[in-house]
């Protein structure tokens, strides 16, 4: 058969490539997110406990009530934001599931969705897929500030959603109330949705607080946002998320994501609940990646990459423009097969790829860890 693909310009993700490059040249892989540390042994019990107790079955499709309820008195207590655990939290195969579900929810063919670029790779595609027309609006370094005179110019009378992600991937760089409140201002204005990308919530650094869209209450009433178990509990393989969105909303995404996964593995949701009940398990999380990027920082002093500020994520972009005028593809994988450590180039991110010669680095990394490549990176 000729098949006509849907995404003809999508290969496989840089991540898996550059994984399984610093696999094949046994290379420090810094490249994908995900940490090379163990999860807590508490939540791994517990999920055994429960899988013991024989709750191996579906859990209901919006999620196990438990976890549902947790996370709203969590949302409470971080936010001072009211939500009703049955009809506006929903449990999702992770943040990217519930990505895909909300623009499957909302978007139809020929609406356009705002983003900013550099931007993660699930977001283009999943409106690709679903009709919709990516709009992209670049930033840049060094903090990556969004000019919201800019995105006032793109919308048109068929904008329909926004995407913003704070803590943000890759740049590490974080929204302000300002931001916030201009969004809030420009949303309200044309009637649009906003798809607010917050996996990294608890990832902030300097003291700096996350601006979660759940602050605002005008806001929060056309808002649908985002979450990550997998990033908060260091546990990237379980994909667990949610979605926190108003009732209307949720209504919609529901319908989308009961056809894509149906439920989340229950065990996992179940112990989830119980763990979240301490809440030094989540509130410490700044403080634990502040540390690792501190680490990073100090270790890849008198070396010649320039890094940039990150108050957020567990990603520290470098400037290479000290060492080499090579593009930031090239130079991420010499430094993979040549020096052995593995880093992503940030004009992947980048709809138009713009290359900036940057490369990121992931921190959440063991010290030792860190230690080995920082020494590596200080003699390139």
């Amino acid at each position: 058969m000729n098949i006509a693909s849907r995404l003809p310009d999508i290969g496989t993700s840089i991540f898996s490539i550059m994984s399984k490059m610093a696999l094949d040249h046994g290379a420090i892989n810094l490249s994908q997110g995900f940490p090379d540390f163990s999860i807590d042994e508490k939540i791994i019990h517990m999920v055994q406990r429960y899988m013991l107790e024989g709750n191996n079955q579906y859990a209901p499709m919006p999620g196990a009530p438990a976890l549902r309820n947790i996370i709203a008195k969590v949302i409470e207590n971080t936010y001072t934001h009211t939500v009703n655990p049955e009809t506006e939290i929903t449990i999702t195969a992770g943040a990217t599931e519930g990505i895909f579900a909300i623009i499957a929810a909302f978007i139809s063919p020929g609406d356009e969705v705002i983003l900013f670029d550099p931007s993660y790779d699930s977001y283009n595609p999943s409106i690709r897929l679903n009709g919709g027309i990516p709009i992209h609006i670049n930033v840049s370094p060094p903090d990556f500030s969004i000019d919201w005179d800019i995105v006032r110019s793109k919308i048109s009378s068929r904008t329909k959603m926004i995407i913003i992600n704070t803590p943000h991937n890759p740049c590490g760089s974080v929204l302000h109330e300002k931001d916030l409140r201009a969004l809030e201002q420009i949303v309200l204005e044309h009637n649009l949705l906003v798809l607010s990308d917050e996996v990294y919530e608890r990832l902030i650094f300097d003291g700096i607080k996350h601006q979660s869209v759940l602050r605002y209450k005008a806001l929060a009433s056309r808002a649908l946002a985002v979450f990550s178990f997998g990033k908060t509990f260091h546990a990237t393989g379980w994909k667990a998320g949610y979605v926190v969105a108003p009732e209307y909303l949720t209504k919609e995404v529901r319908k989308t994501h009961q056809f894509i996964v149906f439920s989340v593995n229950t065990p996992v949701q179940l112990a989830l609940a119980e763990y979240m009940q301490t809440r030094d398990h989540y509130e410490s999380l700044g403080t634990f990646y502040q540390k690792k990027r501190d680490f990073f920082l100090e270790h890849i002093k008198g070396s010649s990459f320039e890094p940039l500020p990150c108050n957020g994520s567990y990603f520290q972009l470098v400037s290479y423009k000290n060492i080499s005028k090579k593009g930031d593809v090239e130079m991420a994988e010499e430094i993979t097969k040549k020096f052995k450590v593995a880093s992503i180039p940030v004009s992947v991110f980048y709809q138009d790829r713009t290359d900036n010669h940057l490369l990121r680095f992931c921190f959440a990394k063991m010290e030792e860890t860190l230690e080995r490549a920082c020494e590596i990176l200080r003699k390139i």
